[in-house]
């Protein structure tokens, strides 16, 4: 039998949506922030050659830049203030998380609940701040020695590196206090809107550019048609795969007070098929394509070959780079999910609340078994987010089709919409509950008796 929230979602309907004050003015206010932090893409640096830049990028496609070019709206290519994107804020996050795991004190942090979580927040946000200045200093230097003898910096040298490293760190800590007023005043995941935002802002030019070459002849219509069909198809392979979970059966015992029975109810713990979500791909692309920008930045006439080797072989479409994509991704799956998930506090938590698994014996059997489970489910998560991230690339290689929703991309934005329209749908249906009170008068129950 469903339950009253099901029943309640299966008559869903968006007019009420008229009537959520609270929820439109939530909407309203992500709106305008992501607005803001649309903005900060478009003011530059100071002390760059613009047109100078938009050459050595463009010549540097394919590379660690286009791709945190992707993740940062475009900022990078304009080398704006926000040009460092809110990557070092998702580095530091799962740095403090892996943290928390390796020391006591931080694992106490994380058990103390609302007081712990706000701490290790603010330890967060510290190491993001240290993270960016390593950064945007690494950046500093490498648009120093980035395209020979035609500068990007007008002046290079000291000032312009703490110029530099002040700016871009500023900017990240700026998107980062905007992602955590998104996720405390608006709807959805502030950090992942920002991202989200980033990749849909570039669409029409990728749709531009697309019907160009259809329209030079660079490529067959033809293809772009099957692409766009093949798009469809992985979006809704990929909401199919998202919305996928194990649902674990879970028992409450009887237990008698006088001659009341109570309990004996039974109830699913669901397990989702892809608990990592989209962070696996976007670390192993930053990690593997490092070394080849880096190499590429600071490769000149008398470099050594195996430098060259390495950055070609750590370029997208190679098979090295394949293979160490695929394998991390797989990796990060794994040490993604151990991270956020802990088969043990689980079982504690079922024992703890009488419940336990038809056939387990609850305490260190069940969490074994859901290690077991979550293993399996792991794995093929591992799997769908690798072919999904995989399959453009073999596709752009065979075709030269820019097969612009694909990969790291598609899944930002099908999870992240996914996200936003389910805390929506949360919104209204509290907002149905309410009313639903008041029209059965239970707010008015107090006035009513004293008639």
């Amino acid at each position: 039998m469903p339950s009253a929230a099901e029943q309640l979602a299966a008559n869903f309907n968006f007019s009420a949506f008229s009537k959520a004050t609270e929820l439109k003015q939530r909407i309203l206010f992500t709106a305008v922030a992501l607005i803001v932090a649309r903005l900060g893409t478009y003011i530059p640096m100071p002390g760059i050659d613009a047109s100078e830049l938009a050459r050595q990028i463009q010549q540097q496609q394919g590379s660690l830049l286009d791709v945190f070019n992707l993740l940062a709206g475009g900022a990078i290519g304009r080398m704006a203030i926000f040009a460092l994107g809110i990557m070092p804020y998702i580095s530091s996050s799962i740095i403090i998380q892996l943290m928390t795991t390796v020391f006591p004190e931080l694992e106490a942090l994380k058990k103390e609940g609302e007081a712990g979580r706000k701490v290790i927040n603010q330890y967060t946000r510290y190491f993001t701040v240290a993270l960016a200045m390593i950064q945007s200093y690494g950046i500093a230097l490498g648009l120093e020695h980035m395209g020979g003898q035609n500068h990007i910096v007008i002046q290079p040298g000291f000032f312009f590196r703490i110029g530099a490293v002040i700016t871009l760190t500023c900017g990240t800590m700026l998107l980062m206090w905007i992602g955590e007023q998104i996720t405390s005043r608006g709807v959805g995941n502030g950090i992942s809107l920002i991202i989200f935002a980033g990749i849909v802002a570039r669409f029409p030019q990728v749709i531009g550019q697309t019907l160009e070459q259809a329209r030079t002849g660079a490529t067959n219509p033809l293809l772009i048609i099957v692409f766009a069909g093949l798009t469809v198809v992985l979006v809704g392979f990929i909401v199919f795969m998202e919305r996928a979970q194990r649902r674990l059966f879970v028992t409450y015992p009887k237990r008698q007070v006088g001659n009341k029975v109570y309990g004996g109810d039974s109830s699913h713990l669901p397990l989702k098929l892809n608990v990592s979500g989209v962070i696996p791909p976007i670390f192993a692309s930053s990690i593997i394509l490092f070394p080849a920008t880096l190499a590429s930045w600071f490769t000149t006439g008398d470099a050594t070959r195996w430098i060259r080797d390495l950055a070609a072989g750590l370029s997208p479409g190679q098979p090295l780079y394949i293979l160490l994509y695929a394998g991390m991704i797989i990796f990060f799956c794994f040490f993604y999910t151990a991270l956020v998930f802990s088969s043990r506090e689980q079982a504690d938590n079922l024992k703890k609340g009488g419940a336990f698994v038809p056939g387990i014996r609850p305490g260190e059997q069940t969490a074994r078994h859901l290690d077991k489970i979550l293993m399996r489910l792991t794995m093929a998560g591992a799997i769908y987010i690798t072919l999904v991230c995989l399959v453009p690339e073999f596709l752009h290689l065979r075709w030269n089709v820019p097969f612009y929703f694909g990969g790291t991309s598609l899944l930002i934005v099908v999870v992240v919409t996914m996200d936003f329209m389910a805390q929506v749908q949360a919104y209204l249906m509290t907002h149905q509950y309410e009313s639903l009170l008041k029209k059965a008068n239970f707010k008015g129950l107090g006035p009513s008796l004293t008639r």
